[in-house]
């Protein structure tokens, strides 16, 4: 695999600190309102474009860090909670960034793809810390629970992510800032059509 250039890895560290900050302030316009922050989950936004944009590490690193210093700086999200929540978007910025480098070519398809599994292994990541850092407290976390949180009240932000993200990595895209390609490898097998 090539290795960035040097221009390309500063445009990714400048990239993932937009990404960082994006996901300090988008809270605050739900803030007010917890069960509203709940349903449109703002601070996922930043770390699935971090993923596309700059790769698996950086989205991994953002997603880590972001709940833990938006607790660091303004105690929320509350613990233990927030550490839940910073292994999930950890894992929203790696399977997110990877599986989108990954893909034959990336186009709105790769998009997608990377969106909902990334958003269903992020889940998955999020059940697993629960149930580790509950059982630690002696609370239970039953399947009730878990389909509430994680699908039921999100429902509204993962319309919005799955809406937003794309329509936002086009733009990107039309701008100049990200491009949609095909790989070689798809090129051999005769993919002509942009996705």
């Amino acid at each position: 695999m090539k290795e960035k250039s040097r221009k390309a890895q500063i445009q990714d560290l400048v990239t993932a600190a937009m990404c960082m900050a994006a996901g300090i302030i988008l809270p605050f316009f739900t803030g007010q309102i917890p069960e509203i922050g709940k349903m449109l989950l703002p601070m996922q936004f930043p770390v699935f474009i971090c993923g596309l944009i700059c790769g698996w590490q950086y989205g991994g690193i953002v997603g880590f860090i972001l709940p833990l210093l938006r607790f660091a700086l303004f105690a929320v999200p509350p613990m233990p909670n927030g550490i839940a929540l910073a292994f999930e978007q950890a894992a929203y910025g790696i399977i997110c960034g990877y599986l989108y480098n990954r893909s034959k070519w990336h186009c709105i398809v790769a998009v997608y793809r990377s969106l909902i599994a990334a958003m269903l292994g992020g889940r998955v990541i999020w059940v697993i810390a629960r149930l580790v850092l509950l059982g630690l407290t002696g609370n239970a976390f039953t399947w009730k629970i878990f389909m509430a949180e994680a699908f039921v009240s999100a429902f509204p932000g993962i319309v919005l992510q799955l809406v937003l993200i794309p329509a936002l990595m086009v733009a990107l895209n039309k701008a100049g800032f990200v491009h949609f390609h095909k790989k070689r490898k798809a090129e051999k097998a005769g993919c002509d059509s942009e996705c």
